[in-house]
């Protein structure tokens, strides 16, 4: 069955628009023609892609699911349209980056921006997934260098570890541990504590404490991601154990950060496709990210954790 391409840009824009005019609008047709095409592509489809609710169309559960395909498969025509574009004028100069979101914001953005100050006529793409869907979207979308925690499951990409950082604890202040130099695992635990989602690495590592010490966790929030614990940390509505990017990620000022033991490590990786060459600009801007996360973590356990866990930085 071969979809529709038009229908397919007619419910992208219908959702993105949020109606049929708004849709109609922006891909410069009548509102009856966009309403034929939607009509069209539930028909190829064989299920109802949109429902009725009062005077407003919604998406079904089944328009939802089948909206998410739609989405990155339009998201990849476009980037191969793009791409088109840059070889036919000869540009070189072009990387898509695929990170996890805080890893983005703490080292990806300003690493990109001083090789851009270098090459004025350098083009990229960023796009942001969370962690626990790493293993799915490293194997769905095109991207020319991935930045993630390992591990991953998949195995079809050069992988090529450039940092491991130790979890660390944040909290306020005027918490109660503040004035130890080391959280170990005994203090943690006899306080409230803001968990991240237990699939992450970080709830992993303190699930596997608790069953091998037989103890429990005193969960006053859950939060779905480490930004978000880091910011009721700060709040001094618990502790939480966390990366030190994502800390540094959080927005928040007052927040103190101290080695955790038993050490738990943050491993992170450069992926790289394995069908394709790599291009210079891909190796610069990676280069320029190792040594900026090199300088970042000295800086954090130098000047912020003191005698705390030390720095591996892998050859």
């Amino acid at each position: 069955m071969s979809l529709n391409q038009k229908s397919l840009e007619a419910l992208r824009a219908f959702v993105e628009t949020g109606s049929v005019n708004g849709a109609a609008e922006r891909l410069f047709r009548t509102a009856p023609q966009i309403s034929r095409l939607l009509s069209a592509l539930e028909e190829q489809v064989g299920f109802t892609v949109l429902s009725r609710r009062g005077r407003r169309l919604r998406l079904t559960r089944k328009g939802k699911e089948f909206y998410q395909d739609v989405e990155r498969l339009l998201s990849s025509h476009d980037d191969l349209e793009r791409r088109a574009d840059q070889i036919r004028q000869g540009q070189k100069e072009h990387i898509r980056i695929l990170t996890a979101p805080f890893v983005s914001h703490a080292v990806i953005n300003k690493s990109l921006a001083s090789v851009m100050k270098r090459y004025p006529n350098m083009t990229a793409q960023i796009d942001a997934r969370v962690r626990l869907d790493i293993d799915i979207w490293m194997t769905q979308e095109t991207f020319d260098l991935g930045i993630a925690p390992l591990p991953i499951k998949d195995d079809v990409f050069e992988v090529e570890p450039f940092l491991e950082l130790p979890m660390i604890v944040a909290m306020h202040p005027d918490h109660a541990l503040a004035h130890k130099k080391v959280i170990d695992f005994d203090d943690f635990i006899q306080h409230e504590i803001i968990a991240t989602h237990t699939q992450s690495l970080l709830g992993q590592h303190l699930e596997a404490l608790c069953k091998t010490r037989g103890k429990r966790l005193k969960i006053k929030i859950e939060a779905r991601n480490g930004v978000i614990a880091c910011q009721m940390a700060a709040l001094n509505l618990g502790i939480c154990l966390a990366d030190p990017f994502v800390a540094l990620s959080s927005g928040v000022d007052n927040l103190i950060l101290r080695p955790f033991e038993p050490l738990g490590t943050l491993k992170y990786a450069f992926f790289y496709p394995a069908w394709g060459n790599r291009i210079d600009i891909v190796d610069e801007v990676a280069t320029e990210i190792r040594e900026t996360t090199s300088r970042l973590a000295k800086h954090i356990f130098e000047d912020m954790l003191g005698a705390g866990p030390k720095l591996v930085l892998p050859d």
